[in-house]
Parts: structure tokens; C-alpha cells; sequence
């Protein structure tokens, strides 16, 4: 068998916007459905989902054969979390809060074996169709995509320190945590965070590095697209949910 080939990150080296979803159900036949809608790629949901690793592993084997690549948000940058994501089989995690150039240097060797990182080793993971894979271990950082969070203002001051890390391969703007620590809670749209967000995008594609973002708004999103932005979340499984079934009552009740 060979090495499953990582069709994100090879848009991404390629410079082709990739459309997401953000998946908080943490349910396999949600994200299964979810799978075969259109997008490009699905975010599984640690850090603010109660997603635990089985549902994950659950929700990786609903996500086989589909169009759609997996991306999983661990919920902090570990060693031990990332190790037992990339056995399963994660090829894509988004690392939330990063906020310094060590900080992303770490997130990079968590995800390599030694020497070039720190990842445990194991002999037949999932990830290498279980011992099937031949050279897995010299050859899977290949197909390992790494995405770093920006969510703070420290992280704003070293964007170009950790963007340019060696293993990066692209820096998602988190613009709700942004717009707090900016002072403007639970106000993502205000002008002086989406001028942030402007100016982040740009210097991230300075260094040659794939810009990312999330925001429910179809204008802003296309937006960001235009800004260059490759890969752009559109909404999340949730909100869907809640507002489709919402105009359906209520529709229905009128």
C-alpha cells in the first residue's frame, strides 16, 4: 500500500484555495453527510468540541473515500495528543494558540519522528494501514500538514518569526480570540480587528506561507478568498443546524 497522499496540503503548495467547514457535532454520521457536500476540507473539533480520540478515530474512518480532506484542531499544542492524532491516521492538524516562533518549532517536531522531531514511535499504526505502508516511518512527514493558530496579539507581534518556520504549512488568523484580545469581545466584524485580519493575510503570504480563516459571513469569506486566502472556513455544522431547523419551524408555524 502507499503512503495516502495529503490532498490539502498539496493545494495548498500549489496555491489553490481550499473551502471548509468547521464540524462542533463530533458525531460520525454528521460529518460522513458533511463529507460529500462539496468542500474541500472538514475541521474535527477538539479545543472547543467535546471530541475525545475514538470519536475522532470514528469520525476519520466516516471521512474515508469522501472528497473532503480531514483537518483535527487538537485542543493545545502537545506532544502526547498529537502523537496518538497522527497514529490514527490525522494527516492535517490546526494548532490553536501559537504564539511565538519556539512555540511553532514545537508544534513541527511533535509531528516528526527523530531526528527531526520528537514524535514516539509506534510500529503499525492506523495511519500505516497498520505496518502496510512500506518506509511510513521515513516518509510520512511528507504528507503531514501543519497549520498554526494566530490568536492574540503576542501572536500578531511574531507573525513573520512563526510563519516562517521550516514544516509551517500555513497560518490561520483566529478572529474571535483576535477580536478579544483587542478588546472587542465577541465582535470578530469590528473594523479594527478585520483590518488586523487584512494586514495578517498579506504578511502571512509574504512569507510564502498559506493564509487560513473561518468566518459564517458568504461576503467576508469571499472576501478573504480575494485577499488570498487558501484555505477559508464558511460556517460550522452547528450553526447550519440550528438555523436551517430554526426558519423550517418557523415557516411552518406562520
Amino acid at each position: 500500500m502507499e503512503l495516502p497522499v495529503n490532498r490539502f496540503k498539496q493545494a495548498l503548495r500549489e496555491g489553490r484555495a481550499q473551502i471548509g467547514l468547521w464540524s462542533h457535532l463530533c458525531s460520525p454520521i454528521s460529518i460522513e453527510i458533511l463529507a460529500h457536500c462539496g468542500y474541500d476540507w472538514l475541521l474535527i473539533d477538539m479545543e472547543h468540541s467535546p471530541n475525545d480520540l475514538q470519536q475522532v478515530l470514528s469520525q476519520l474512518q466516516a471521512m474515508t473515500g469522501s472528497s473532503a480532506t480531514p483537518i483535527v484542531r487538537p485542543p493545545w499544542n502537545d506532544m502526547v495528543t498529537f502523537k496518538r492524532l497522527l497514529d490514527i491516521g490525522a494527516q492535517s492538524l490546526l494548532v490553536p494558540y501559537v504564539q511565538t516562533e519556539d512555540e511553532a518549532r514545537q508544534a513541527v517536531a511533535y509531528t516528526r519522528y527523530p531526528p527531526m522531531g520528537v514524535r514516539g514511535y509506534a510500529g503499525a499504526p492506523r495511519a500505516s494501514h497498520y505496518g502496510r505502508v512500506p518506509g511510513y516511518a521515513q516518509r510520512n512527514h511528507e504528507e503531514i500538514c501543519v497549520l498554526v493558530q494566530v490568536e492574540t496579539l503576542q501572536g500578531l507581534e511574531n507573525l513573520e518569526s512563526i510563519a516562517r518556520v521550516d514544516g509551517i504549512d500555513g497560518v490561520f488568523i483566529g478572529p474571535g480570540d483576535l477580536s478579544a484580545a483587542m478588546g472587542y469581545l465577541a465582535n470578530p466584524k469590528h473594523p479594527e480587528v478585520l483590518a488586523a485580519i487584512d494586514r495578517a493575510i498579506a504578511r502571512i503570504r509574504a512569507c510564502g506561507k498559506a493564509a487560513g480563516i473561518l468566518t459564517g459571513d458568504e461576503a467576508l469569506a469571499r472576501h478573504y478568498v480575494g485577499q488570498g486566502c487558501l484555505f477559508v472556513a464558511v460556517g460550522a455544522d452547528q450553526n447550519l443546524l440550528r438555523d436551517s431547523a430554526t426558519a423550517l419551524a418557523a415557516r411552518i408555524r406562520a
